[in-house]
């Protein structure tokens, strides 16, 4: 588990690669800014987060979760498939509901736990979303020696786009 994590630097852009005939414009006009992309990150209340199984075989299920200093956090007990696959294989995808204005993540996922002062804090607030659904963890959810069964996605590529395909830009770390 990791205490203490690096600041995220901001991500490169550029286009990605796509097949002929999806009309990606060859230039740099339009594509989208990090920021626009990260406030629907913050701003979304049900992500999808695919990982993989043991057997090679994709596990997807949607999970409650904040975006937070760069960075996706969620809970849950270390049981569940998502958790077990991510212990094996952290490589996971995490997406948010909307195709047309579609924000896919890529990343790992691991266990990790932080101390109830400051990222604690700042976790616990963005968590507040979800206090009308019944759940509001405190800043001392995840401080435990077991974390709490928080885990946290760094991010190395994302692709967004809000107006396909003239905007369609590929995010790096």
């Amino acid at each position: 588990m990791n205490d203490q994590l690096p600041a995220m630097p901001s991500p490169t852009r550029d286009r990605p690669r796509l097949p002929d005939g999806y009309g990606l414009p060859d230039d740099e006009e339009g594509m989208l800014d990090w920021h626009a992309v990260e406030e629907r990150l913050v701003a979304s209340k049900h992500y999808w987060l695919a990982s993989v199984r043991p057997d090679g075989r994709p596990h997807s299920i949607p999970r409650w979760g904040v975006w937070v200093d760069g960075r996706f956090w969620y809970d849950g007990a270390p049981t569940t498939r998502h958790a077990r696959n991510a212990e094996r294989n952290p490589a996971v995808t995490l997406t948010l509901e909307d195709g047309r204005e579609a924000v896919i993540v890529e990343g790992e996922s691991h266990a990790t736990r932080v101390p109830a002062e400051g990222l604690g804090a700042r976790i616990s607030a963005a968590f507040e979303k979800y206090a009308d659904d019944g759940y509001a963890p405190g800043p001392d959810s995840w401080s435990g020696d077991d974390g709490g069964g928080l885990r946290v996605i760094t991010p190395a590529k994302a692709m967004a786009w809000f107006e396909f395909p003239k905007d369609v830009t590929r995010f790096r770390w």
